[in-house]
């Protein structure tokens, strides 16, 4: 892939056989950012897991403290008082048969960022596993998605909450703010995806289970951090 000179001037600034503390991390993002919108900032994690077996694969959400920076466009499959529920709560589509066919034919993918379906319609959001499933929206009821209290996982999710999930390769992406975030904020944010992530270590995982973390923001260079360090991750802030 052709890179551009701000690309190339931004990596340049990233010593690639150091590893960085998530602070010097964070800092040296935002210092490389090249683009002239307030970039997001993301965090790639390597895990020591066989996502290929369904006892390995990690999946999980978490609260963001400071919140992703983005309000989340949010879709609610329900009917009735749920509906309605989701509708006060600031859901931004809300439907039920006709939505579902809507989906199902591929429209309207690019208006929303989440799904959240009461458990009486999955029977019917099923079916739209192919549409939803490879972009990472189909409901779950591990991640909260799937739930009679569609008012409360619309509340949650505009609010910062974020969802992760393994890829083939056992790679791991999450949002943990914007270039514009203080360094503190986006480390305190790091730190609480981070501690979910360890929570949920399989214990069928054998051998090192963080291997590799990399900050980088949108557009720029990725930054090489210390999968080592993983508790009191704000005390070089207090330095």
């Amino acid at each position: 892939m052709k890179r551009s000179k701000a690309h190339k001037d931004a990596a340049a600034k990233v010593d690639r056989d150091k590893l960085y503390t998530p602070v010097e991390a964070a800092k040296l993002a935002k210092e490389t950012s090249t683009t002239k919108f307030d970039a997001t900032v993301e965090v790639a994690l390597r895990l020591g897991v066989d996502p290929r077996k369904a006892d390995q694969i990690v999946r999980g959400t978490v609260n963001l403290p400071h919140g992703t920076g983005k309000t989340a466009r949010v879709l609610v499959f329900a009917t009735g008082d749920r509906a309605e529920a989701a509708r006060e709560a600031g859901a931004d589509i809300v439907g039920a048969d006709e939505l579902i066919d809507e989906i199902s034919k591929g429209n309207r993918l690019n208006e929303f960022d989440a799904v959240v379906a009461t458990p009486d319609l999955m029977g019917k959001v099923g079916r739209l596993g192919r549409v939803l499933g490879p972009r990472g929206l189909m409901p779950n009821p591990k991640t909260g998605t799937v739930t009679p209290d569609v008012a409360k996982a619309v509340t949650e999710i505009k609010g910062g909450k974020i969802e992760f999930r393994t890829d083939r390769q056992a790679n791991l992406h999450f949002i943990i703010g914007k270039t514009s975030f203080p360094e503190r904020q986006l480390i305190e944010n790091y730190a609480a995806a981070l501690d979910e992530v360890l929570r949920l270590k399989p214990s069928a995982a054998k051998g090192r289970y963080l291997k590799k973390v990399t900050f980088s923001t949108t557009m720029g260079p990725g930054v090489p951090v210390d999968p080592n360090v993983t508790r009191g991750l704000t005390a070089e802030l207090e330095a």
